[in-house]
Order: structure tokens, then C-alpha cells, then sequence
């Protein structure tokens, strides 16, 4: 059996609302300190914040304005990138990853479709499908947070048989509530592993968010990357940016 050794990136940055700017120079600062890095993961909404109402009138088209100058920062440092982020298109807002090879194409888009819709008003519209990509790196899935909450949800990534499924979080809780409220991501993530047998890469944001429904609610980091088994591999801070750098072993499901 085949078998090939990545490293893989999660990049748990922190998220300011509204700063497009100064949230693509945090996604940049990250980039620059991975060497020989095949793939960089980003958390849910990276650069406009999640439950960010604003975000209707922010938020551009995938492809657009912001996956162009994600295109470039991929060709730069030469790494595949998973990224989440606000999507508007034909005046429908979305919750959506992408995943973008080292050229800066745009390999796989995954909407969210368990949006959570009481959370947010207006809230996000919900995607329709799940999707896996065949990519350099092996066979890749993409969901966004409370999509993993689903059983019906991880039940059909599962058929498509993928061997790293990304998984961008926005994990947010009271500030009291931090730092317990990070072993229910983490045992969320274990589960999800064994339930779909791939590594599972679950990258969350930090910071606050400070405007909606949810104003005042902390995003505690913690990032977990875990093997199929359901073994953990690394946890990355609570409430602090860290860069985690992990080798993956995958072979053929």
C-alpha cells in the first residue's frame, strides 16, 4: 500500500471584524512562517469575522476580489490553502471554504449548509451538497463547523470516501465559559474521525466578536488535528494565534 507524507498547517489566527486589511496581513504574517509546508488551514469566515451582519454588504463573489488576492499569496509561498470565508453572490450570502492549490486555482468550494439561522439576521443562505476533490495531496472533503454536527451530513462525506477532511470552525462561547469549552471541540472532532475514517483538520478562530447577535462572545482557539482512529495529534492553544505544523501520514483508504 502507497504511502505519502504531508505537512499540513493550521494557522489559528486572530480575527477582527470588518478589517479586511489588517485580517489578509495576519493570514500573510501566518504564511510567511511555514517552510516546506504543502497545505496551510485557515478557520471559518478569516477575514470578516463569523455572525458578522456586515458581511452582507462586505463580502465579494467566489471568485472575486478576495480569492484573487488569496490566488497571489498562494503562488508566493507556494502552498495549498483551505480558507473560510463570507460569500455574496447575486445578493445571496453564503458561509463557504475554498480550497485553492499552490498556482491559485480554486480546486473546491463547499457553502454551509447548516447555517444555524436564529444566530444571525439577516442570516447566511445554506448550501446544498457536500463535495470531495482528488488533489496532489490525496483524496480532500470540506465542510464549515456546525455542518459536522449533522449526521446526514458526515454520513454523505463519508461515501465519498475522503482522506483528509478540512473542517474551518468558528467555536464561540461566553468568556467564562473558556477554556472547558474547548474539550467539546475536541471531542466533536475525535467523533467526526472515526466516523468518517479520514484526518480531520479542525482550525478555529480567536478574538471577539463584536457585532450581531452574538456580540461579546469569545472564539477560544484550541484547533485539533486528528487521525482517523480518532487520535488526537495536536491542540493548539486556547484563546492565543498559534501555528501548528503536523506530518500526515496518508494512504489508500
Amino acid at each position: 500500500m502507497e504511502k505519502k507524507k504531508i505537512k499540513v498547517a493550521v494557522c489559528q489566527i486572530n480575527c477582527i471584524d470588518d478589517d479586511r486589511e489588517g485580517n489578509f496581513c495576519r493570514i500573510e504574517d501566518a504564511l510567511k512562517q511555514l517552510n516546506n509546508v504543502d497545505l496551510a488551514c485557515f478557520p471559518e469566515c478569516s477575514l470578516l469575522g463569523w455572525l458578522n451582519p456586515n458581511a452582507h454588504n462586505l463580502a465579494s463573489r467566489i471568485p472575486g476580489s478576495d480569492t484573487k488576492r488569496l490566488s497571489k499569496l498562494a503562488k508566493k509561498y507556494n502552498i495549498m490553502l483551505s480558507i473560510g470565508l463570507a460569500e455574496k453572490d447575486e445578493g445571496n450570502l453564503y458561509d463557504s471554504v475554498i480550497l485553492m492549490d499552490a498556482s491559485g486555482k480554486i480546486l473546491l468550494k463547499h457553502r454551509k449548509i447548516n447555517i444555524l439561522a436564529h444566530l444571525m439576521n439577516p442570516s447566511y443562505n445554506p448550501g446544498d451538497r457536500v463535495s470531495v476533490i482528488e488533489s496532489s495531496l490525496g483524496r480532500i472533503g470540506l465542510l464549515i463547523c456546525a455542518d459536522t454536527f449533522r449526521k446526514d451530513l458526515l454520513n454523505d462525506i463519508k461515501e465519498k470516501k475522503p482522506e483528509i477532511l478540512i473542517v474551518p470552525y468558528g467555536w464561540a462561547e461566553k468568556r467564562e465559559k473558556w477554556p472547558k469549552y474547548g474539550k467539546r471541540l475536541e471531542s466533536l472532532v475525535k467523533n467526526i474521525a472515526k466516523k468518517v475514517n479520514a484526518y480531520v483538520i479542525a482550525t478555529d478562530l480567536v478574538g471577539e466578536i463584536t457585532n450581531g447577535l452574538w456580540k461579546g462572545y469569545v472564539y477560544g482557539g484550541q484547533s485539533v488535528i486528528v487521525d482517523r482512529k480518532g487520535r488526537v495529534l495536536a491542540i493548539g492553544k486556547d484563546r492565543e494565534p498559534e501555528i501548528i505544523i503536523k506530518e500526515l501520514i496518508i494512504e489508500e483508504v
